[in-house]
């Protein structure tokens, strides 16, 4: 079958089939995916998700037993936010490289050794001595989930079947389910028992590290068949110029600081911020934030869908902005109203990552690695940074103080007017 290059369209100046050999592979396979049975692609959907989870689950853990740290090591909010800076930074510079690299040369297998990765670190955390072997965990954990997020992006929607918002939504909800688990294993597991009793998540990697070969072995084979049977692959949407592309992308990157910088306000201070409040107890502030986190994680799975059906600019919409005034009510609130604020926050917020990585892998169509790797590495990069300047403000004020001033972010939702309506371009 001849190519047809004549009319084969334009990305940054350059032909689609002047792109790299594993880009035109993933073109090649995301084309012939309809003849694959349904229930194989929905596998290894399921297979991704799972994954995700035990890779989420334990990265919740490094959070969840920072009151543990913090006694431990006599450790003040800065330095609580640095160890959450040094895993989120890892996974944000490494990410888009990552996924630059395997967009031009996928390894299937990457995957599993990423999860290696993570074991290490869980290794080195549970034997740790002192706060430079912590902070070395850390970045080892995140090294892990920066090899592993923009290949298991790129994956999922291979096996989407074109249903892209829902592939990303059951991916992103492995995670997000594994993050709510976090710290309901570790109130359960670690805080009771001490530190050393973090081994027991090598199991979690080692399962890990199984599902992930076996999806890898998936990846090769579909690789191989795309490249033996080549079509022509054209994008749904007219390419839009390459201003509009690059303004977008910031507004979506703003997007993404606004929400991140929230969540991570609440993933990594929630517990203090209970305590110091409403004087729970370190367990019970556990719980309250595996309720959170739940919620988070039900939202995600919603979210996906949601896009596919109304539009993802819609979606994005909703969940930014829309969690606005739940937040500027939670810093009032008492602790049952306080509760039930932050599951509709979780709820709504969260429905936007899975949106925000389609809608710009739509924008930049055949850049699927780069783009899932800009993305979560932005997303682990401002979550790091947030962390470290919300720890700062903490001990310059209090951890009230960081929440009043957390509630007016979702306000910056308003720049999603500015964004282009895709789907009227298809």
């Amino acid at each position: 079958m001849q190519r047809g290059t004549e009319n084969a369209p334009q990305l940054f100046g350059a032909d689609a089939v002047d792109r790299p050999d594993a880009e035109q592979s993933e073109q090649i396979t995301e084309g012939r995916e309809s003849s694959v049975a349904p229930k194989a692609l929905l596998t290894i959907l399921i297979a991704l998700s799972c994954s995700h989870l035990l890779n989420d689950t334990i990265q919740a853990l490094i959070p969840s037993i920072y009151p543990l740290l913090k006694k431990s090591f006599g450790l003040n909010f800065t330095q609580v936010g640095l160890i959450t800076l040094t895993f989120q930074i890892t996974g944000s510079i490494f990410q888009p490289v990552v996924g630059l690299y395997t967009d031009r040369r996928p390894k299937p297998y990457s995957l599993a050794l990423g999860m290696t990765l993570t074991l290490f670190g869980l290794i080195i955390l549970s034997l740790a001595t002192n706060y430079p072997a912590v902070i070395a965990a850390a970045g080892m954990v995140g090294l892990g989930s920066a090899i592993f997020h923009p290949e298991a992006s790129r994956i999922a929607r291979l096996a989407s079947g074109g249903r892209h918002g829902f592939a990303q939504s059951l991916f992103q909800v492995g995670g997000n389910a594994g993050s709510a688990l976090g710290p309901l294993m570790a109130a359960l597991i670690v805080v009771p028992y001490g530190q050393h009793e973090i081994l027991w998540f090598s199991f979690a990697a080692l399962g890990g590290i199984t599902i992930l070969a076996y999806v890898g072995s998936w990846y090769r084979k579909r690789i191989e068949h795309g490249r033996k049977t080549p079509v022509l692959h054209t994008s749904p949407l007219q390419i839009l110029p390459r201003r509009t592309v690059g303004f977008s992308l910031l507004i979506l990157l703003s997007l993404v600081f606004s929400k991140n910088f929230y969540l991570v306000s609440m993933t990594s201070y929630y517990i203090f911020y209970l305590i110091g409040k409403f004087h729970l107890s370190v367990q019970q502030s556990q719980m309250m934030l595996f309720l959170f986190l739940g919620s988070v994680a039900l939202g995600t799975i919603i979210g996906g869908p949601m896009g596919d059906r109304y539009g993802r600019k819609k979606v994005i919409w909703i969940s930014i902005l829309g969690t606005s005034p739940f937040a500027l009510a939670l810093p009032y609130a008492n602790l049952q109203t306080t509760i039930i604020l932050s599951v509709i926050i979780g709820l709504i917020i969260s429905s936007a990552f899975s949106a925000i990585v389609v809608y710009a892998t739509e924008l930049v169509p055949g850049r699927v690695g780069l783009i899932s790797g800009l993305f979560f590495g932005s997303a682990f990069g401002m979550a790091g940074i947030g962390a470290v300047l919300l720890g700062k403000l903490a001990d310059m004020t209090s951890i009230d103080f960081v929440y009043h001033v957390c509630s007016f972010l979702p306000l910056i939702g308003l720049l999603t007017g500015l964004l282009p309506n895709l789907e009227r371009r298809k």
